[in-house]
């Protein structure tokens, strides 16, 4: 007959070790999810510091040079290491889209140096944190409850997951997809597919599908 010690200890576990056990369980996925949050809210912000730096640099070469970066008809004259010119007609449009990097960077309101080039490229345009193009430019290419009409925005560039720019669009505006100065945008860039709005918002209520987990959205900031 096995020692009484013996069949004791053979027993199981007792209610205190369970305890422990999971206890230690949920501060391990309490550590988990509270990393995935500051993940989260790290990109959120660069995102975001990406975008308002973009739009202070936009604002201050119309201010310095009373033109729109990328239109600016005098770039190459006026502005020190500038390779291309705009139309002058008050929009940017076509190619300038690329010229915009080119006129920012050498004025120096942007930080990297791009050099203009028909052809958009990593050299031409800034990427946002997940390797796609941003694009500055004046068009329709954003989600709007009625029929969009062409305006100056910033695309963010897609691949960027739809809970990123759901929680972009609650600090920075109404958190509405359809409306406000921060839209749901079908802007491809370098993607190898445009973000599908189906995927990304309700068509009828405006609101990012934040529970998908759907990661290739995009959006528009109007200026």
């Amino acid at each position: 007959m096995p020692h009484p010690h013996f069949a004791r200890r053979q027993s199981g576990f007792t209610l205190i070790e369970i305890a422990i056990v999971l206890v230690i369980i949920g501060l391990l996925l309490g550590g988990i999810l509270k990393g995935q949050e500051l993940i989260t809210s790290a990109r959120v912000r660069n995102i975001i510091a990406q975008l308002d730096g973009t739009k202070a640099a936009f604002f201050g070469f119309q201010d310095r040079y009373r033109a729109l970066p990328g239109d600016f008809t005098n770039a190459t004259t006026q502005i020190s290491g500038a390779t291309q010119d705009g139309n002058g007609d008050g929009q940017i449009t076509g190619t300038e889209a690329i010229a915009v990097w080119d006129h920012l960077s050498h004025a120096g309101f942007i930080n990297g140096t791009y050099v203009y080039n028909a052809t958009e490229s990593a050299t031409t345009t800034p990427n946002n944190p997940y390797g796609a193009r941003l694009q500055l430019i004046y068009d329709d290419v954003y989600a709007d409850s009625g029929t969009p009409t062409p305006r100056t925005n910033l695309k963010t560039g897609p691949q960027i997951p739809v809970n990123i720019l759901a929680e972009i669009d609650r600090k920075i505006d109404d958190g509405n997809a359809l409306r406000g100065t921060m839209r749901f945008s079908a802007y491809q860039g370098n993607a190898a597919t445009a973000p599908d709005p189906a995927k990304c918002y309700n068509a009828t209520t405006g609101e990012w599908l934040a529970g998908t987990g759907e990661t290739n959205c995009g959006a528009a900031i109007l200026f």
